[in-house]
């Protein structure tokens, strides 16, 4: 009995078959939001990775900042309870503990929450990687988690033009902005655009008002605009002398204001990152642990 030969074109077809289907991108995975309450976005890999320990202080060491500390703790916990709320811009003076209050506003929320409720996600997602914000956004559209995807020091220089994928998850496009996730953002920049980049684009272009209108419309996407402002002596201290009492650190109230005052003076600023830098230099001649 002869064999049959085999069929040339068919397999031709096979091996393009083979061919897409190895060029073809992966599937992207639903990201599993039950491994950790933080995670960080990677988005070569288009996956979040869960973070064990969150590098965060307790929200009642962070002084100074009452006012904005209440206004993102409140659109915090209207969110993670499910109630309509704002994108959060955190702009202003260096130092000042921006970042700081969203992590601990965070962590502090999910403490609040009613026992069985879902927890509330943080999601960061790096200055490099706004971009593919999209991306993210579509992936969490789906979970039954609520989140806060984060973006710290977010700011746009010269011919970056990154800022307008933002504007557009932002506003979500047809589909709208997902209703179980918030943007929050922190920058020195109010605008987020740099001072040069705007006068270039004013200068440039044929109808400078709406080119510059264009781009600083890009913070008008945020509900919430909390500034952080230069730190007075007086609160200087008291961000010291709160840290001293939570971490049990044993010194003269005299000794520990002289000592608080030159590390200021010998760094130029008064600021909560000045403050805790003296502590952590403080306990470190004390020989005692920074815990709790």
């Amino acid at each position: 009995m002869t064999e049959t030969a085999p069929d040339p074109t068919l397999a031709t077809l096979l091996r393009i078959a083979d061919a897409l289907e190895r060029l073809a991108p992966p599937a992207k995975r639903q990201p599993d939001l039950t491994a950790a309450d933080a995670f960080v976005w990677h988005a070569a890999g288009q996956e979040l990775s869960p973070v064990a320990k969150v590098n965060r202080v307790a929200l009642a060491l962070l002084r100074g900042v009452d006012r904005v500390r209440d206004t993102l703790a409140e659109n915090t916990e209207r969110f993670a309870r499910g109630l309509p709320a704002n994108n959060v811009l955190l702009w202003g003076a260096r130092g000042m503990g921006k970042s700081s209050l969203v992590k601990a506003v965070h962590a502090d929320t999910n403490q609040r929450l009613p026992k069985g409720a879902l927890p509330l996600k943080l999601i960061e997602i790096h200055r490099e990687d706004i971009e593919s914000l999209p991306v993210l956004m579509g992936l969490l559209r789906a979970d039954s988690h609520r989140a806060i995807v984060f973006c710290d020091d977010l700011s746009f220089d010269g011919q970056d033009t990154s800022y307008k994928s933002l504007k557009a998850a932002l506003d979500g496009g047809v589909e709208g902005r997902p209703e179980n996730v918030v943007f929050y953002a922190t920058s020195n920049r109010r605008h987020l655009l740099a001072r040069e980049m705007v006068e270039n684009e004013r200068s440039t272009s044929i109808n400078p008002g709406e080119a510059v209108e264009e781009k600083v419309s890009l913070s008008d996407r945020f509900g919430l605009w909390l500034g952080f402002h230069k730190c007075s002596q007086d609160e200087y201290l008291s961000m010291i002398d709160g840290y001293v009492g939570h971490f049990g650190l044993r010194i003269e109230p005299e000794q520990l204001r002289r000592e608080a005052l030159e590390w200021a003076t010998t760094r130029g600023s008064r600021s909560g990152r000045t403050a805790w830098q003296y502590i952590q230099d403080l306990a470190g001649r004390l020989e005692t642990k920074l815990e709790g």
